[in-house]
Formats: C-alpha cells, structure tokens, sequence
C-alpha cells in the first residue's frame, strides 16, 4: 500500500509519516527541496528561485519520487505533491494547521524566532502554491482528492499516526 501524506509546511507531515511507517511495517519515502538544496549547498528559498525559473527542476524530482514510490511498492510519501503525483497511492492524506502553530512547528526545529518562520512559511507556501498551479494545474488548496485530512493543531504525531494507520487498515479489508 502507498500512503501519501502531504501538508503545508510546519503541519507534520514528516513527523507523522514516519510514524505511520513504523507502525505499518514499510519504508518512508520522504524526498525534499530541503535535501536538495543541502546538496547544492544554498538555502531552501534560494533552490525555490531556482526551480521558480526551471520546470525541470520540479518534474525531474516529481518523476524521481514517482519512480522510487513504485519501486517501494510498500510506503508512505510525506512530500506535498505526492498525493497527486503518485496515481496508485492508495490513501491520501492532508495534514492541515494554523499558520500560527505552523510557525511555530518551524521556529523550534529551524532554531529561528516565530516572525522569521512566518514570514518564511508564507513566502513558501506562497512560491510553491503558484508554481505547481502554473506547472501542473495543482492547487495546493483543493482537498478534494484526498480521503481524509487532520488538523493537526490540537493532536499528537501519535494520536494523528493512529487515525491513519487505522483508515489504512479497514482500505486494505
């Protein structure tokens, strides 16, 4: 079964993918701009620009992700496009949030103050709403596709790990 998992940034998707793969007993696919940006040795928002001005950027990793999701055939994608890029993706999960508990989320794990993970969770959400409707026709907002979605806000990674795992369990009945 493929879970694929997506969400703003700061709403879980990570944290709360990797659990549902423990608990299912398959791997995590969970391929980032981060990772890439790493291995370029430039800041996220740098590699955003780059992929802002070359498609390519964006369908070479969107067909890495769909390519290693099948390979895998067992797994949980925890990328924002994953639940429209991956067609066999059997459930499809939005992890939502606040914008304030999302900055939050993003403060404490980037080690910045609350204004700056603001400002940078909209200046992201913002670029990649707009590039993956100009490269795709995806709006990020549109829900419908998936089967379920959690606010995560008010949940543990545990509690929301839980209510997946069970909605995977009674699809694969």
């Amino acid at each position: 079964m493929i879970i694929a998992i997506s969400g703003k940034s700061g709403s879980g998707k990570d944290t709360v993918g990797r659990l549902v793969a423990k608990e299912l007993g398959i791997s995590v696919l969970s391929m980032t701009f981060k990772d890439l940006a790493k291995e370029k040795g430039i800041s996220l928002m740098a590699f955003q620009e780059l992929a802002a001005g070359d498609s390519g950027i964006d369908k070479a990793f969107d067909g890495l992700l769909e390519k290693r999701a099948y390979e895998q055939r067992d797994c949980v994608v925890t990328t924002w496009l994953g639940p429209w890029i991956i067609k066999r993706a059997e459930l499809r999960v939005f992890l939502d949030a606040p914008e304030a508990v999302r900055a939050k989320r993003i403060a404490g794990r980037e080690g910045i103050t609350g204004q700056q993970a603001l400002a940078h969770l909209r200046e992201r959400d913002g670029q990649n709403k707009q590039r993956y409707l100009a490269l795709y026709g995806i709006d990020i907002d549109d829900r419908k596709i998936f089967d379920m979605a959690v606010e995560t806000a008010d949940k543990t990674p545990e509690q929301i790990a839980s209510l997946i795992v069970a909605k995977a369990r009674k699809k694969k009945q």
